[in-house]
């Protein structure tokens, strides 16, 4: 399913949601103007590549402060993403839902909110994937974060879309409740399927990092009692 809006009025300016769009299509065109090789070495400085990113905690809890700085890559790794496809799927559920999310948290506690939901997601995915070497980026899991947060304050806010049927777009309109309930159960049962094989040392090709989008959600749905204010308008219709 394709969301193409949400009929969920705001009335501030989502800047911060703005600003995390504008970021992530800066940070992408600056990556394809990259060589390849030059590519390679931005990716591996700057995504999380768990293999780099447990060894660093283990430091820390150990006492070596210095380490901190290798754990930049849990928060740059939210603005890069692998290709254009996966850009614009991000971007267009944060589009769509950070907006309202934003406005009921306020700017700086929606970035704080995005920020640490992101951070929960990819520890996640670097703990189920402790060996890999393989890089782990993009905005998804806190993305996944702002979605539960969404389904928890608008849960009846109609969400339009598509459901692509071969070549013909079927449209619908549902709850968000169950537009984002059927969104999380497709990462859950993606999860069981990939998470008996995900922890290969020698793995040579990445994928979806399905159980950070689940992580990532659950976090939201955690963490949204603590950041956001006011409540629901369609409660009080």
């Amino acid at each position: 399913m394709v969301p193409l809006w949400d009929e969920n009025r705001g009335y501030r300016i989502p800047w911060v949601n703005y600003g995390l769009i504008v970021t992530c299509i800066a940070v992408f065109i600056y990556e394809i103007s990259l060589g390849e090789k030059q590519l390679e070495i931005f990716i591996n400085q700057y995504a999380a590549v768990p293999a780099a990113i447990v060894p660093a905690l283990g430091a820390i809890f150990q006492g070596d402060l210095g380490a901190v700085g290798l754990l930049a890559p849990l928060v740059t790794a939210m603005f890069l993403h692998g290709g254009i496809l996966h850009l614009a799927g991000n971007m267009l559920y944060l589009w769509i839902f950070g907006d309202n999310v934003e406005e009921r948290m306020g700017h700086f506690g929606y970035l704080a909110f995005y920020l640490i939901c992101g951070v929960v997601s990819i520890l996640a995915q670097t703990f189920l994937e402790s060996g890999s070497k393989i890089a782990s980026l993009g905005a998804s899991g806190a993305i996944a974060g702002v979605l539960g947060a969404y389904i928890v304050m608008f849960p009846r806010a109609p969400v339009q879309g598509i459901f692509p049927l071969g070549f013909i777009p079927i449209p619908f309109k549902l709850p968000a409740v169950w537009f984002i309930g059927i969104w999380f159960l497709q990462q859950f049962l993606s999860t069981l399927a990939t998470v008996n094989t995900s922890n290969v040392p020698d793995m040579e090709e990445g994928g979806v990092a399905y159980f950070a989008h689940a992580a990532g959600f659950v976090a939201g749905l955690v963490l949204v009692r603590v950041f956001a204010r006011e409540t629901d308008p369609y409660q009080r219709r």
